[in-house]
């Protein structure tokens, strides 16, 4: 899994690429965690662009969970750019309604 990170000064951008599965749920979830630190302390909205993740396990789901509890409400999560497998996956597992997606990163902030 590939991770970048940027600040446009409306939103934090998390765009990890690849695939979150068991080798690479932990780099994803101690990148996400301080992501979601930068996020709270900038005060924006973090953004997780899914564009170019391929899949995600149950693993990486579980980090999504305690992303969202370690902002500890200070901040809203967003996931963005979802592909038709990782819509998929949001809606089996009903992440769809535990935090919201949107088609573009572009409509967070600004």
């Amino acid at each position: 899994m590939d991770w970048r990170l940027s600040n446009d000064g409306a939103r934090l951008v998390a765009q990890p690429a690849g695939r979150v599965d068991e080798e690479s749920w932990k780099d994803f979830s101690a990148r996400l965690t301080a992501a979601v630190h930068e996020a709270v302390e900038a005060k924006l909205p973090l953004v997780i662009d899914l564009s170019g993740l391929e899949y995600m396990t149950s693993k990486g789901l579980r980090v999504l969970t305690m992303a969202k509890s370690e902002a500890k409400g200070a901040i809203v999560i967003h996931l963005a750019a979802p592909n038709a497998a990782m819509k998929r996956i949001l809606a089996i597992s009903r992440y769809n309604m535990l935090f919201p997606v949107v088609d573009r990163v572009d409509q967070v902030g600004g």
